[in-house]
């Protein structure tokens, strides 16, 4: 015997409810957009060797190049404007070119003044440039 309520099961539908299916796509959506941007800056990095050998470099040929936090630039401790900087690297750099500038930049210099020192460094075409650091005391 079948009941009444069993008929009107036996036919089949026509359409597919999508609703559950975009809500778990919205959610992984969610999921993904916030564990990205952990992931990114939580990088380990190995930075690479070589087994060359790299030729020492003498005294006479290292030039060091101070800039203090009001952006005084000194050139071998000589007080120097940016376009004397340029002109006198130019310079050095016709002279000897395996000459190498070691930069001491102040630890409150904004960075964009660096990066302007950097890159009157590389007008100059010179490659072997150092940046002094200091070991932070705990």
């Amino acid at each position: 015997m079948r009941r009444y309520s069993q008929r009107t099961s036996l036919t089949t539908l026509s359409e597919i409810n999508i609703t559950p299916l975009l809500d778990l796509a919205f959610v992984l959506l969610i999921i993904f957009m916030i564990t990205t941007p952990l992931l990114e800056n939580s990088m380990n990095l190995v930075i690479p060797s070589s087994g060359a050998t790299t030729p020492p470099i003498t005294s006479s040929q290292v030039q060091t190049i101070s800039i203090d936090r009001t952006e005084t630039i000194r050139f071998n401790n000589q007080i120097v404007d940016p376009e004397t900087l340029s002109a006198r690297l130019l310079e050095m750099k016709q002279r000897n070119p395996d000459v190498a500038v070691v930069i001491r930049p102040d630890r409150e210099l904004p960075v964009q003044k660096l990066v302007s020192l950097m890159d009157a460094l590389q007008r100059a075409q010179i490659t072997k440039v150092g940046i002094a650091t200091r070991a932070e005391t705990k």
